[in-house]
């Protein structure tokens, strides 16, 4: 094959163009849903062609999960030597993720939109809770390992109570103490 045979590479893909389209949709997916959002809609929000989209993922669920992938910050790993200290690290994230305003109504809308779509719940958990849980096991092994908690204790089912606790504290603040304080005294309980 010589070289007047080969494609042309073509138009190198624009970073700002892709960012807009992430951030497109992560405002979309917070103020309508997964259910109600569309590739329009999204198109139109970013200021590219519905073909720029395209050239980039195959549909919606392709995007959302790279938007929420975006999102995502390193997975944090504490490891202060103290399972207390390590907790107290993984509460902080959560709220600084999850407190803010935007945080707040993307909360709303993960609950509503993975609740009534199980494309999206298998998304959100692929590419954001899987991680997660996955980090907080190697915190409690760690604590199994210096004995700070039973060697039989169930990682996943202790980061899911954890996040059950963070959420229903979103959805129902607590009127005596912080969100962080009750969160830290409710996982005191269980251990």
């Amino acid at each position: 094959m010589s070289n007047r045979d080969k494609k042309a590479p073509g138009r190198p893909r624009s970073i700002q163009s892709h960012q807009a389209m992430l951030q497109a949709t992560l405002e979309l997916l917070a103020e309508v849903g997964f259910d109600v959002m569309s590739m329009d809609a999204i198109a139109a929000r970013a200021g590219v062609g519905k073909a720029t989209i395209y050239r980039r993922y195959n549909g919606k669920a392709e995007l959302v999960a790279d938007a929420i992938e975006s999102l995502r910050e390193e997975v944090l790993i504490p490891d202060t030597g103290n399972l207390q200290q390590d907790l107290d690290a993984l509460i902080e994230n959560a709220a600084q993720i999850t407190l803010s305003p935007l945080g707040r109504q993307t909360v709303a809308m993960i609950i509503s939109s993975a609740s009534s779509n199980p494309e999206f719940a298998e998304i959100y958990w692929t590419k954001y809770l899987q991680p997660r849980r996955q980090a907080f096991a190697v915190v409690l092994e760690r604590a199994k390992a210096r004995q700070e908690v039973q060697v039989d204790l169930d990682p996943g089912l202790v980061f899911d109570t954890m996040s059950g606790i963070m959420l229903y504290a979103l959805i129902f603040p607590p009127t005596s103490e912080s969100w962080t304080e009750y969160v830290r005294r409710a996982l005191n309980q269980l251990f």
